[in-house]
């Protein structure tokens, strides 16, 4: 199976995502379009664009770049509450028959701002029910005619999205917890992995294709994928001291060490508690960035030269991971260095 690569496009109303350096400017259409159409032209397949509460709306940033360009692939993040199903699904199969089949769609169920859009708090195992129930029924609307349901969380009666599709969007989804695996195993496409070690990804792949076996999976097999920071330049060395005066600069910015105390997202925390195992794991995955701020996709960063971090990804390729999204800052030379330094040894 071949694998796949995309990247990461900020979609942030303030400037300086991660220490990138574009300020005016930096979420104008204009912007974001120069981003997406450099990811065309250095080899990369399209970019995750990040969801939630206070960012501009992700559907909408995703409709204007998949317009603006002719091979670039949206990795749209939405949340199940946000979006009920039935009008999700018309939307992602207008926007997947317009830009020709350009559509991704990754499902987020973490916590959010919920009261600000109208949604309600809900406990985990109620918010993974309800995305469980979410992705059954957008697949039977993109897939089936006049579909009712009556189900604990959404419900629709003689309901038909158009324009009828004949691929629907791949569904990625995230989520490390019991409950998310049991949501994976059955109902998405590709999960989604942070940047942990080898033999933790390794072990989470076992257990989800067990898991699959063992709820009764209706679907093709489950793919996997990894979400990471890579940080390459011309060197090892070069690598490694511009990743270590990034931590020092996050630790000026910062302060103190964050404390570790226990965090409710299972997978973030067990990013966090890397750092116990030590500061650099397998051969070049720095977990120090956790401990100054660094969250999510920014925890753990593969960091060395083309070479070292190409020979790191071959390794989780070998595990059975198949889709990599992967960045750094500034965000528009790196998607040109690492489209052009990292991706030929990939693909190679």
């Amino acid at each position: 199976m071949s694998s796949e690569y995309l990247w990461y496009i900020p979609n942030q109303v303030t400037p300086g995502h991660r220490g990138d350096d574009v300020v005016e400017g930096h979420n104008s259409l204009d912007t974001l379009t120069q981003q997406a159409r450099a990811l065309e032209q250095h080899g990369w397949g399209g970019a995750l664009l990040g969801t939630g509460w206070g960012r501009p709306d992700t559907f909408t940033v995703a409709t204007a770049l998949a317009a603006r360009t002719t091979t670039f692939q949206p990795l749209i993040a939405i949340r199940p509450g946000y979006w009920r199903p039935a009008n999700f699904a018309s939307a992602a199969a207008t926007l997947q028959h317009l830009s020709g089949g350009r559509v991704l769609v990754n499902i987020v169920s973490g916590k959010d701002n919920l009261g600000a859009y109208g949604d309600s708090e809900k406990d985990q195992a109620d918010r993974y029910g309800r995305t469980r129930e979410f992705l059954r029924l957008v697949r039977r609307l993109w897939t089936e005619e006049n579909v009712t349901f009556t189900g604990e969380h959404f419900g629709v009666t003689g309901s038909t999205v158009v324009p009828r599709i004949t691929r629907p969007p791949r569904l990625y989804f995230g989520g490390a917890s019991e409950a998310a695996e049991r949501v994976a195993a059955t109902e998405a496409d590709v999960q989604l992995f942070w940047g942990e070690p080898l033999d933790g990804v390794g072990e989470r792949i076992d257990r989800l294709k067990r898991l699959s076996a063992e709820l009764g999976r209706e679907h093709a097999p489950l793919e996997f994928g990894l979400r990471i920071t890579t940080l390459v330049r011309d060197t090892s060395e070069q690598a490694w001291a511009d990743a270590e005066a990034k931590v020092a600069q996050m630790a000026r910015n910062q302060g103190a060490p964050r404390d570790f105390q226990r965090r409710e997202a299972v997978g973030q925390q067990r990013l966090l508690d890397l750092a116990a195992r030590g500061e650099v794991l397998d051969d070049n995955l720095y977990t120090t960035p956790g401990k100054f701020g660094g969250g999510g996709a920014a925890t753990t960063w593969l960091v060395g030269s083309a070479e070292d971090v190409a020979k790191s990804l071959r390794r989780y390729q070998s595990l059975g991971v198949t889709h990599f999204v992967l960045s750094d800052t500034p965000y528009l030379p790196e998607i040109r260095r690492q489209g052009d330094q990292l991706l030929p040894l990939l693909r190679a």
